[in-house]
């Protein structure tokens, strides 16, 4: 059973750790307008923006590249940077599309990266990075149904920025904006695994 609510509203008696929620005394509060499903507990944001935490896995483009310091596109923050090795073997460019983690936020205006790795030959999709936590899918089921009947590899960046490349990307990119699209309705899981098991059965 699923109920609409609203920052603020009681969602659990007691602490409850879950996406898009927050602990206040011995209850657990929403902190996003979305739909709570009790069964699964976890709130499914119907709107909102991406809110960068310290370890989340994020998906750019490098924009300029200066003495090391690399200045990454993350589409929803004004400024992330990555300081690479002046040793670097490798150096990354401009243009190359990379995943990283966040290592810091400095005043809450700059994002510092770590740990990044160049994604070549694939294609970027832009979604609601509110609905992310729903193209993932609980223990990842979304995500991976998705990647393993198309036969790509997906990286999704909580930011909203997904990576696609293998097969059938039209077919990974097609399914990843239903989710976006139907976020809301119950049952999704199975209606894009009927989906997918029909395109890729008839080659449509």
């Amino acid at each position: 059973m699923r109920e609409i609510v609203v920052p603020g509203d009681v969602v659990a008696e007691r602490p409850m750790r879950m996406h898009n929620s927050y602990i206040y005394g011995n209850r657990t509060y929403a902190a996003t307008v979305g739909l709570f499903d009790k069964e699964h507990n976890e709130i499914i944001p119907l709107e909102g923006g991406w809110v960068p935490h310290i370890e989340d896995a994020v998906i750019g483009i490098v924009k300029n590249v200066k003495n090391s310091v690399y200045e990454v596109d993350l589409s929803y923050f004004k400024r992330s940077i990555l300081i690479g090795s002046k040793f670097e073997t490798h150096p990354m460019k401009r243009g190359d599309v990379i995943e990283a983690s966040i290592k810091d936020i400095e005043d809450r205006r700059t994002i510092i990266l770590y740990r990044e790795r160049v994604l070549r030959g694939g294609t970027m999709i832009e979604v609601k990075a509110s609905k992310v936590p729903r193209i993932i899918g609980k223990n990842s089921t979304m995500i991976n149904q998705i990647a393993e009947f198309t036969r790509t590899s997906i990286t999704v960046g909580r930011n909203g920025v997904i990576w696609v490349r293998g097969e059938d990307v039209e077919l990974a990119t097609e399914a990843i904006l239903k989710v976006e699209r139907e976020a809301h309705v119950a049952g999704l899981t199975e209606r894009i695994k009927m989906m997918l098991e029909e395109r890729t059965k008839t080659g449509e």
